[in-house]
């Protein structure tokens, strides 16, 4: 059972340093405050983030901030290895040692300028990753209170249950959105439902906003009946998309708009009507249900 309690709705940092927005320590400590002020308390990092720069940009303004650290709950992950004047490497690849899990999570403390992870997950699955090394990292790094609660990030079922026979997993952060929603039909969100694992969905927006192709506008068009009817935006009506499923999923949301920001947790409030979850599904699909 996990220790920690995350926001309905995680802010998701991957942009805010020099991969994208490139936001300075002020205006990252701005951010920080403006998530916190509307309820959004759980930031989601990985050590890869700005090729292994943003977890220290945002421990600067985190530091800076003078926020009191329960008020707020850190994710990381580890596991990729870049190629990058940070790293040295000479082809990308996964790395799951345990002195290599142990190092990485306490230099995302040290970056963050915090004692400890609310959570902690293995980024991406590797094909020589051995279970019981990483179940002993795993317990060292909880013995000694650098990290509350373990999971994994984009890991199927089958590798889940790997890990899991050796350390328990209360988290899994998988893409999942209403144009992506392979886990709610291959058996992922079962298997983490039966075995008491909460989702986490990256890119809950899909590609809706991104790309103009028959899917997209469907969906757009009745994204429109359906802002009328429920008078929120259209990234709010996806995210309420998400909640609605019993394995209740936590969005992962990416936006450093103050205005989107503001309008997320709305979301949590909205109750789609079940016909409208469907349509939406079915839209997405083309076609109806079986």
């Amino acid at each position: 059972m996990s220790k920690t309690k995350l926001s309905p709705i995680v802010a998701g940092v991957m942009n805010w340093g020099i991969w994208d927005k490139n936001l300075n320590t002020k205006e990252m400590e701005n951010m920080i405050n403006v998530c916190l002020e509307n309820k959004i308390t759980t930031f989601d990092h990985a050590d890869i983030y700005g090729d292994y720069t943003t977890e220290s940009d945002f421990g600067k303004a985190f530091a800076s901030s003078k926020i009191a650290r329960e008020k707020m709950q850190l994710i990381s992950k580890c596991g990729i290895q870049m190629v990058t004047e940070n790293r040295i490497n000479t082809i990308k690849h996964y790395e799951y040692s345990k002195d290599y899990i142990i190092w990485s999570v306490e230099n995302s403390l040290k970056n963050l300028q915090t004692d400890y992870l609310d959570v902690f997950l293995l980024h991406r699955p590797s094909p020589l990753m051995q279970a019981d090394e990483i179940a002993e990292a795993v317990l060292k790094l909880k013995s000694e209170g650098k990290i509350i609660d373990f999971g994994l990030s984009n890991f199927t079922a089958t590798q889940t249950e790997l890990i899991r026979q050796k350390t328990e997993i209360l988290y899994n952060q998988v893409q999942f959105s209403a144009t992506n929603f392979d886990p709610m039909v291959d058996g992922s969100f079962d298997y983490m439902q039966a075995n008491s694992i909460r989702p986490m969905s990256w890119n809950p927006l899909g590609i809706i906003f991104r790309e103009d192709i028959p899917q997209t506008r469907r969906l757009k068009k009745l994204l429109a009946t359906l802002v009328s009817k429920y008078h929120l935006g259209s990234d709010s009506i996806l995210l309420s998309w998400i909640l609605k499923h019993p394995a209740k999923v936590i969005p992962i949301a990416g936006t450093v708009n103050v205005a989107r920001i503001q309008s997320l947790m709305k979301a949590v409030e909205l109750e789609l009507d079940k016909e409208d979850w469907f349509a939406i599904w079915t839209e997405s699909m083309g076609n109806d249900v079986a």
